[in-house]
């Protein structure tokens, strides 16, 4: 193949691969639905992008595999026009499948977690020289990108379980931080979507680390199991003596089957991040990497974009945190990480739903955790591969939320809401386009006296 068409070329892991072929040397192009800081990125780099569905964008057959996102609908007119016409079409799981072929697979799994651990496992080793291919979830602030492509045969790869997209991996080594059902418009029940996951299991062929007490055993998986946990005074990874710095950051001694590594250091604020730090590094120890770089690698880890990433903070009195959570889980997680680096402070959320099968699915969830900030600001569901479903809306959360205060606005009405809100710790969520809201607010809560 000398050309690779993108449909759908501006999602996360979509907008990663496009990367990594155009980096080999092959022609590159793509359409997404609408533009966005990924495909203006994408564009800088030379990768033309359009925004309608149109097939005269779509290169001549000859020598071009066409690669597609789940989450694009299957009756997508370039979509149909490409399988009619007998292109060379995969998914983007195979694709990555793939390119994971033949090297060191390292894959971080779960329903949270997942892209700050693959990510810093990712910065570990590329610190550390020993060197990687790595598919990331997110954009690393370390290297500005979801790609990095390295000279030796090891590929990190984020699994990610919508449609079954992990399946497509062999891990020699893999991470699984978390089972909360999630995608149960894929996956139907709770225990189907549990199997996915005793499914990939099984794939992995060294070694498999999990978060301790998640429902996988020894008849599973070939592999040998390890356990890693935070809190745990039993997992094979575990934590002790741990005390949070002055920045929020969590410092604590790493035990495992091989040692003790003193005064570890998680280089991203938040409780949360100190586990997923433990997931990285037990991953990273596992497949032989030295402590000393597992320690400092760990501790120069700048984060992941849209991952309790901190955009404002004037001393604590004014701070403003954007985070992708959009689960309950996830939510919870990281206000529970916000109220132990902002204590005693009031705590404002706005919070965008995503999808309307999840809110259906999980109304229940997301009203107890958003319960636990100060004042959440509800904003409607963002849609994304979805029709509407009769009944199904964010009042289903609203209703259910037993914050002190709460109110549903309309996206369009949040800048001028917001100007006159009396705030001191800010956070958005969602995995919307909520994102597109990021620097406003940033440039608003800047220009407060």
């Amino acid at each position: 193949m000398k050309r690779v068409y993108f449909i759908g070329i501006g999602g996360i892991g979509m907008s990663a691969i496009a990367r990594y072929f155009k980096r080999k040397g092959l022609e590159v192009s793509g359409y997404d639905r609408t533009p966005s800081d990924l495909t203006k990125a994408l564009e800088e780099e030379g990768i033309p992008v359009h925004y309608s569905d149109d097939i005269s964008f779509v290169p001549a057959k000859e020598d071009t595999m066409v690669v597609y996102t789940p989450a694009i609908p299957s009756d997508m007119g370039e979509l149909c026009y490409v399988k009619e016409k007998g292109y060379k079409v995969v998914k983007r799981s195979a694709i990555l499948g793939e390119i994971a072929r033949g090297q060191d697979c390292l894959a971080v799994a779960g329903t949270h977690g997942k892209t700050t651990t693959s990510t810093m496992v990712a910065h570990i080793l590329t610190a550390a020289g020993a060197g990687c291919s790595a598919f990331l979830g997110g954009i690393s602030k370390n290297y500005n990108s979801n790609l990095i492509v390295g000279d030796k045969p090891v590929i990190v790869a984020e699994a990610d379980e919508f449609d079954r997209s992990f399946l497509q991996l062999f891990p020699k080594i893999a991470v699984i931080t978390a089972m909360d059902p999630d995608h149960l418009d894929i996956y139907g029940t709770a225990e189907s979507y549990r199997q996915a996951f005793r499914d990939f299991a099984a794939q992995v062929s060294d070694t498999l680390i999990i978060r301790e007490g998640l429902p996988i055993s020894a008849g599973d998986t070939k592999a040998k199991i390890l356990s890693y946990c935070f809190d745990s005074t039993t997992a094979d990874f575990r934590a002790e003596n741990a005390r949070i710095d002055e920045f929020g950051h969590y410092v604590f001694d790493l035990v495992y089957p091989g040692g003790t590594i003193k005064n570890m250091r998680a280089g991203v604020p938040g409780r949360f991040n100190a586990e997923n730090t433990l997931a990285a590094a037990a991953l990273c120890l596992a497949y032989g990497t030295a402590e000393g770089a597992v320690r400092s690698g760990a501790d120069s880890f700048a984060g992941v974009c849209r991952r309790l990433d901190i955009h404002l903070n004037r001393g604590g009195k004014l701070v403003y945190v954007d985070d992708y959570a959009h689960h309950p889980e996830e939510l919870a997680s990281a206000i529970r990480s916000l109220r132990g680096i902002f204590p005693g402070k009031k705590l404002t959320a706005i919070f965008q739903p995503h999808l309307y099968t999840r809110t259906r699915d999980f109304a229940d969830g997301f009203a107890a955790s958003l319960s636990q900030v100060d004042k959440l600001i509800l904003l409607p569901i963002y849609p994304a591969r979805e029709e509407p479903i009769p009944g199904v809306d964010s009042e289903m959360i609203l209703g259910k939320v037993t914050a002190p205060e709460k109110v549903l606005i309309q996206k369009e009405d949040l800048i001028s809401y917001i100007e006159k809100e009396p705030l001191e710790v800010l956070v958005t969520f969602g995995a919307g386009n909520i994102d597109r809201y990021i620097e406003p607010i940033t440039r608003l809560l800047s220009e407060r006296a």
